[in-house]
């Protein structure tokens, strides 16, 4: 009885086990599926917790949130791993810096940013990153805009429509109403690319999101993004993951 009784909790241990151990596999499995994205930050305040928040919790998206500085004076090799860069700081030099003592902890912001388009990996600017280093022309192509000098008004409610419904981001994709902050840029829209979903408001830019190539890199540009009203919309959170997805070529 005592014999059958250990081959019994001897059988059971190893069925967990095995279960533990098949479970941490597709976890395993599950998180080497997912994107492994940069999101880069710097010179701007934001709600941390709830930013952070929005990219833990977006399907299919392995996220870094990490200070410029932290991004630049990484290594090469650890750059490079990285699918997609989402830009969320803003830069308040005219031209991103990369010579002076700060470059023994800050690395070359400049450099490390060139080099993504040069090897193609995916680069999404969103909100306030469209304002960084406004006499940077590689900035500028990036973002399309040749006079990024802006105007700005917090707080608004804007009607999204869709500007082209067979792209890959915007496929499938409603128009939608979100509470946010609206740029308006002094420049205009240089018709490279293609403009994805516009708005009409007297405070707010037209384009609010557009896609364009830069090297070899897919470069998705979003107006929105202000602040955690516009974070836990479902609408927005579903554009920047399709919009993460699509600058990794996926």
């Amino acid at each position: 009885m005592r014999l059958r009784i250990a081959l019994l909790m001897f059988g059971l241990l190893a069925a967990v086990a095995t279960v533990s151990c098949s479970n941490g596999s597709g976890a395993n499995d599950a998180d080497g599926d997912k994107l492994r994205v940069a999101v880069v930050t710097g010179e701007h305040a934001f709600d941390v917790p709830n930013f952070y928040r929005l990219f833990r919790e977006l399907p299919g998206v392995d996220a870094y949130p990490q200070h410029i500085e932290h991004f630049a004076s990484s290594s090469e090799e650890i750059r490079d791993a990285y699918d997609v860069v989402v830009f969320y700081g803003m830069g308040r030099d005219a031209v991103p810096v990369d010579e002076g003592p700060q470059t023994d902890y800050a690395g070359e912001p400049k450099a490390a940013i060139e080099r993504l388009a040069e090897r193609g990996q995916g680069v999404v600017i969103m909100h306030h990153a469209l304002l960084a280093w406004t006499q940077w022309d590689l900035w500028n192509e990036l973002c399309g805009f040749d006079d990024r000098n802006f105007g700005f008004k917090e707080g608004i409610d804007l009607k999204i429509e869709i500007a082209d419904d067979k792209h890959a981001i915007t496929k499938g994709l409603d128009p939608f109403e979100i509470h946010d902050e609206g740029y308006t840029l002094h420049g205009k829209h240089d018709g490279k690319g293609t403009v994805l979903l516009t708005v009409d408001h007297e405070r707010a830019m037209d384009e609010v999101a557009w896609v364009r190539q830069q090297g070899k890199s897919n470069v998705f540009c979003l107006a929105l993004g202000h602040d955690d009203k516009a974070w836990t919309n479902p609408a927005f959170r579903d554009l920047l993951r399709r919009g993460i997805k699509w600058s990794a070529d996926e």
